[in-house]
């Protein structure tokens, strides 16, 4: 059986020939199958240095400056507000000219409320006490120039405050006698806001204005 002719088969003085590649869609004649539209025959691609297959040549990205300790979701920057200043000791927001009162200090106020009731025989302290809650003092805060102060409000401790202070904390502090007594003294001596148990109970420091700058 005779097989048909090959229409490629070399002729006389020929090379043989061999089917035409298929065209890519939107190649130009002579274009190889596979090479990306758009590029000449022959071309390589070029992709530059640093730059992965596909993505766009450009400058590279440039990092978010680093995000600083301690700033984040629900932390905010301590903000001071006017007329005060950040204590580094106490951690508080303390009016401008004021300071925290020193243990020497307030241990100072302890031993000279023992004369001043002396001498004032008893009732008058208590009475000059009473007077001076008011201002966010004792008789002998007043006499050492001490006020004492709210850090919750940032404001001088008023009248119930101080009888919170002076009646229940000082029942606190003696409560379980020598043990209670010890304990808030500790409290008062390490703590660096140096809060005993009856600053605790009301939420109130001391500080020593020794300019009167804090208002009455």
């Amino acid at each position: 059986m005779s097989q048909p002719p090959d229409p490629y088969a070399p002729g006389p003085g020929q090379e043989a020939s061999q089917p035409p590649a298929d065209q890519g869609y939107g190649q130009q004649p002579g274009q190889g199958h596979g090479q990306p539209y758009g590029q000449q025959p022959g071309e390589a691609y070029r992709q530059q240095p640093g730059e992965a297959y596909g993505q766009p040549s450009g400058p590279a990205y440039t990092p978010a400056p680093p995000v600083p300790a301690g700033y984040g979701y629900g932390q905010y920057p301590n903000v001071v507000p006017q007329g005060m200043y950040f204590d580094q000791l106490s951690g508080l927001n303390l009016p401008d000219g004021t300071q925290l009162a020193s243990v020497g200090r307030r241990i100072g106020a302890f031993f000279l409320a023992i004369p001043l009731a002396i001498v004032t025989l008893g009732i008058g302290y208590v009475v000059w006490g009473l007077i001076v809650w008011g201002n966010g003092q004792t008789p002998a805060f007043q006499v050492l120039g001490m006020r004492v102060w709210r850090p919750e409000t940032n404001k001088v401790a008023g009248f119930w405050f101080m009888a919170l202070r002076e009646i229940v904390g000082r029942i606190v502090d003696g409560i379980l006698s020598l043990i209670t007594e010890i304990t808030s003294f500790v409290l008062f001596v390490a703590g660096k806001k140096h809060q005993a148990l009856h600053d605790i109970i009301a939420g109130t420091v001391v500080l020593y204005d020794p300019d009167k700058v804090l208002p009455s």
